[in-house]
Parts: C-alpha cells; sequence; structure tokens
C-alpha cells in the first residue's frame, strides 16, 4: 500500500442501508471527503437529499449538513470510487440465507466484482459487514485475483458494534474499536481514519483477521445469553413469586455482571442479533464445535419460547377464548427508537394471536409503514388511543417513553375489559392497578 499524499485521506462506504449511512455520515463528520455507494436507486434519492432511508434518532440532520457542505455525496457508480478512495469500507447487509441458519454473503461478493477490476493502485479496503469466521481471506483471495493491482489491494476487517436507536452516537463515540490487520501499514491508516475517536479516549484492539470477524459474532452470541438469561429467571419468578426486576437489579450490582441487557422481555429480536446468531451456529457447525451450537440453540429456545409465554398468558387472561376477542399490541418495531421490525417480538406475537382468531390492532410511533408491508392482514390504528378501543386485552410490546407516559384512567374508559399484558416491565404497576386494571407482567408481582 503506498503511502498517502498531502491531502487528507478520501472514504469510499459501498452498501448505505444503517450500517452504511451511519458509516457515511461519521466519516464526513470526522472531517473526511466521503463517497457512499448505493444501488438502490430510492434509497440513493434519498441519501443525496440528506435524508436516512429508514428512522434513527440523529442520523437525518448528520446527513444533511453534510450533504450540503459537499463533504458527503452518494453515487451508484464504482468508477467514481475506485482511484478517488484510498480507503473503502464494506457495510453491504448480510442476511439470513433463504432455508438456512447460514449467512448471505451475496452482497459481499457482489462487492468484489464490482469493485475488484476498477483497482489499479494500492488501497485499504475494510469490512465492517458481520460475516462468518472465514470470509475476509475468501474476499482477499477474489480481490488479489480479480484486481489489477493484485497483493496492492489489502484486506483488513473493522467491526461496528451499533446500537438501532443509538447508531450515530455509537458511530461518533465508540465504545472500543477493533482493528483486524495484518499489517502495520493497514493498521497506521485506521489509526488515521479513526483519529478523532481515539483521541477522545475510545480504546483500541489490534487483531488478525479471524479474531475480528469473531468479535462481533462473540458479542452478540453473549447478549443474547444474557437475554435468555433473565428470561429464563423470569420463568422461576413467576413459579415461585419472585420479582424478577428486583432480581435484575441486584445481579447488576455485580460488577462481572452488569445491569446492561438484563431487562426481561418478550426477547430479542431485529435484523442483526437473531441473524448473526444464527449464522454463528452454522459456521460451528461447517467448523465441527458442536459444543458451540447445543449451547447457542438453547438459547435461542429459551428467547421463542418467551414469545409464546405471552401468547399463553394473553389467552389466559381472555379467559381461554380467542374469536370474537380484541387485542390492542403496542408496538410494532422490535425495540424503541427504531423503525426495524425484522423478527420483531411486537409483531410476532400479534400474528400468532391473530392466527389464534382474535381482532389485533396495532400501534406504533414509528414503525407503522414497515409492519403494514410485513403484516398487512393485522389492524393499525392512527393513535395508542384508538388502538385501545373496545380491547379485551392490551400488550405492551415495545419499550417506546410514550406508551410509558399513557394514562391509565383515560384508557380505561375506552377498553371494554381493562386488562394489560406489560411485556417489557416498565410500566407504572401500582398506576395501573390503582386505576382498576388487572396488570400482568411475566416474571413481575
Amino acid at each position: 500500500m503506498s503511502e498517502a499524499t498531502s491531502r487528507p485521506l478520501r472514504i469510499a462506504v459501498i452498501g448505505t442501508n444503517y450500517l452504511g449511512a451511519n458509516t457515511a455520515a461519521g466519516m464526513a463528520e470526522f472531517g473526511f471527503d466521503v463517497i457512499g455507494v448505493e444501488i438502490d436507486e430510492h434509497r440513493l434519492k434519498l441519501l443525496n437529499d440528506g435524508k436516512a432511508p429508514l428512522y434513527e434518532p440523529g442520523l437525518d440532520p448528520l446527513l444533511k449538513k453534510h450533504t450540503g457542505s459537499g463533504r458527503l455525496r452518494f453515487t451508484n457508480d464504482y468508477t467514481e470510487i475506485a482511484d478517488w478512495a484510498d480507503v473503502h469500507f464494506i457495510c453491504v447487509g448480510t442476511p439470513q440465507l433463504e432455508g438456512s441458519e447460514a449467512a448471505d454473503l451475496s452482497q459481499v461478493h457482489s462487492v468484489v466484482t464490482m469493485l475488484a477490476p476498477l483497482l489499479t493502485r494500492p488501497v485499504l479496503v475494510v469490512g465492517r459487514s458481520t460475516v462468518p469466521v472465514g470470509t475476509s481471506k475468501i474476499v482477499e483471495t477474489r480481490f488479489h485475483a480479480e484486481a489489477p493491482a493484485g497483493t496492492g489491494v489489502e484486506i483488513a476487517w473493522q467491526p461496528e458494534f451499533l446500537r438501532e436507536a443509538h447508531g450515530v452516537d455509537d458511530t461518533l463515540h465508540p465504545d472500543r474499536l477493533v482493528f483486524g490487520v495484518q499489517s502495520e501499514r493497514a493498521e497506521s491508516r485506521l489509526r488515521d481514519v479513526f483519529a478523532t475517536p481515539i483521541a477522545e479516549g475510545s480504546p483500541v484492539v489490534v487483531c488478525n483477521l479471524p479474531t475480528a470477524e469473531l468479535v462481533k459474532a462473540g458479542a452478540n452470541a453473549f447478549l443474547a445469553t444474557k437475554i435468555s438469561f433473565i428470561n429464563a429467571l423470569a420463568e422461576m419468578a413467576d413459579a415461585t413469586g419472585a420479582d424478577v426486576t428486583q432480581l435484575a437489579d441486584a445481579l447488576g450490582h455485580d460488577k462481572r455482571i452488569g445491569r446492561g441487557m438484563l431487562n426481561a422481555g418478550p426477547g430479542y429480536g431485529g435484523g442483526c442479533l437473531p441473524k448473526d446468531l444464527r449464522a454463528f451456529m452454522h459456521r460451528a457447525g461447517e467448523l465441527g464445535v458442536e459444543e458451540v451450537i447445543t449451547f447457542l440453540r438453547e438459547v435461542d429456545d429459551i428467547n421463542q419460547h418467551r414469545r409464546a409465554r405471552i401468547v399463553d398468558l394473553t389467552h389466559e387472561l381472555l379467559g381461554g377464548e380467542w374469536v370474537g376477542k380484541n387485542v390492542t399490541v403496542l408496538g410494532a418495531a422490535f425495540k424503541a427508537g427504531t423503525d426495524d421490525v425484522r423478527d420483531s417480538p411486537a409483531l410476532d406475537v400479534a400474528g400468532r394471536i391473530q392466527l389464534h382468531g382474535a381482532n389485533v390492532t396495532v400501534f406504533d410511533p414509528e414503525a407503522m409503514e414497515n409492519a403494514r408491508r410485513v403484516r398487512p392482514t393485522l389492524r393499525y390504528a392512527p393513535t395508542a388511543l384508538e388502538a385501545c378501543r373496545d380491547a379485551h386485552a392490551v400488550l405492551h410490546l415495545t419499550e417506546w417513553p410514550e406508551f410509558r407516559e399513557l394514562d391509565p384512567v383515560t384508557l380505561k374508559d375506552v377498553v371494554t375489559d381493562p386488562v394489560v399484558v406489560d411485556a417489557r416491565l416498565s410500566l407504572d404497576m401500582a398506576a395501573w392497578r390503582a386505576a382498576g386494571w388487572t396488570y400482568r407482567a411475566p416474571g413481575r408481582h
């Protein structure tokens, strides 16, 4: 890799949905000139207008700031970035392969197919996409074989740890930076790119490529384990009269455990953690590491059981009847602060209840459009109040702050039966019961 000239580094970001849009805007905020590559025409137009292709707090203002300044722009033409950029970030999606638990790497390979033949000078290609361990070496082999620059194209992997609803802050102020590199030159280049957060104190872990690939998979697997663990304890709390929220607080004071991600609820969801966990299990199977598969399969099973438990509890509160009952689901996004409904526990529970014969009405502050596309047969209301009208049971399934602020006295006047299932364990139990509601929260008493 040749040394950079006196001009600032130029950065290309390939794939500009959630990860790529945050990365491109963040790199512009760090002071670099950035070109994002996006092949979807609708998404491309949105981005060049300074608008994110999805709901993410703070991302629109950051995009508008830097598309307006000229520091950031987006294109669908790889020829515009090939010789222009010094560092190419791969930020495309790696969804679950249809009919398999494996990761679908077609978008990653498409990037190599499009970019490699255009690279005529030494550059650094940095993977940020979450991939099975071993992918980076396959990508490297292809670049070396297909790029005119050959081995002058160096591969690094720099996994992201963005939390949806906190993506901008996590991009600008990461809690750690992992550099999977094969040379001091690549490490130095990445330190230049991330000089701003490093100067602010973000710790850097330098490792080899397979370690960097495993970090994200390992982090997600651990978080999934933690969520399933507290949900398993919630089942114990139900059986014994314990309170899982107080239990979590007590456990969280142990510095070895910590309170984060120790909230019982309907289980994890979203577009990353579930599919990454399953891809990790699939890769472990390919490598013959059976212990990992057995352990993580149980973690995933506990997560799925949690959704079934909420359906069963609702059935119990409806007197064992589904037909003719109206059920309100507050929430469609897999968590608050996003419009992402991929593998959403809220929509999964809503769909299961509808299949049993109940009438299900959904409201979410941000995810209504996406929810309608995924579950078009559900009913949708314009407000939480309207969603609750004539309900025989209200299910709180996404922890939006506005749901915690709902007045149980006002809501009682519009429902048929004042029954609430607080699956997120975050409503004011005393206030709802004082207002005359039957309040149930799995694991809470």
